[in-house]
């Protein structure tokens, strides 16, 4: 699935919302929508903070088909009143049966996410419509190398791949370019570093825009050409490459991948959030 626009691929807009109100209405597993969509009636299993403001969900999802990291699911609440709110929500983690992972971000004048991150509880029901999308998605049969950039929360997407490249035992060479406001807001802290430290054939550098680790080698700083230059696979490795993050440094970062040499039709992208650069964690595509 998926879009064009401007001169290189994109996925549709994902909105990171989210409420105070949810319970199931009437059963609505295996409900067939959309073509060959349907909703399924999960339930909360474990929780993981991963910052002050998200909150991993894990999931188990009765007639769950699997999804290719990259998909995502809608969240469908209800209120006693018969409201509902539906948001969006990349999955986090490898396919595993019927079990996956959301990450969600706190919006605290949201109307999803207030109640997913700081109320929803162990066994709570929740509707998921899914899995969506066939564009910005990563399989392990795939064998070019794999760039990727993440700004702040569209790391969940690409985390996706690299957990499932991990799980399939692929050997594709991966890089990953996250860009983060702070080492406090980082997502899945942990693995990541992890990654870093260890030969697993994933590359992965931090990039800080406004508070670095105390003993780190760098100012802040916004992704430029220079972090592409320094960091990224050379376009004459012929990688393909995805970029998730708020709209504005989506844009902004497949321009200095084109820019590089990338072919645009191998910078596929997904983006989130208001339009504008703001902090999006980029430079320009003319700035170093």
């Amino acid at each position: 699935m998926g879009t064009r626009s401007h001169a290189y691929a994109t996925g549709r807009a994902r909105i990171l919302g989210g409420t105070r109100l949810q319970y199931v209405w009437r059963s609505v597993a295996g409900t067939a929508i959309h073509g060959r969509l349907s909703w399924y009636v999960a339930k909360v299993v474990d929780r993981r903070k991963e910052t002050e403001t998200a909150t991993t969900l894990v999931l188990d999802v009765p007639g769950w088909p699997g999804h290719n990291a990259g998909q995502h699911v809608d969240v469908r609440l209800r209120a006693a009143d018969g409201y509902t709110a539906v948001r969006s929500y990349s999955i986090a983690s490898a396919p595993n049966g019927e079990r996956l992972e959301i990450t969600i971000e706190l919006m605290p004048d949201g109307e999803v996410s207030p109640y997913l991150v700081e109320t929803i509880s162990l066994g709570s029901p929740l509707e998921l419509l899914g899995p969506i999308g066939g564009w910005f998605i990563w399989t392990p049969d795939q064998t070019e190398p794999v760039q990727l950039i993440a700004g702040g929360s569209g790391i969940v997407p690409l985390m996706a791949m690299i957990r499932t490249r991990k799980r399939a035992g692929a050997l594709t060479p991966f890089r990953l370019i996250y860009s983060v406001r702070s080492p406090e807001a980082m997502y899945y802290a942990g693995e990541l570093q992890q990654l870093q430290a260890e030969d697993s054939g994933v590359g992965v550098t931090f990039n800080f825009t406004r508070t670095t680790p105390a003993d780190w080698p760098l100012q802040p700083q916004r992704i430029g050409a220079a972090v592409i230059e320094a960091s990224a696979f050379a376009s004459s490795q012929n990688p393909i490459a995805y970029v998730c993050g708020a709209t504005g440094f989506v844009e902004v970062a497949a321009q200095l991948l084109t820019r590089a040499g990338y072919d645009a039709s191998a910078v596929r992208t997904e983006r989130f959030g208001p339009t504008g650069a703001g902090d999006a964690g980029a430079l320009p595509a003319d700035s170093r």
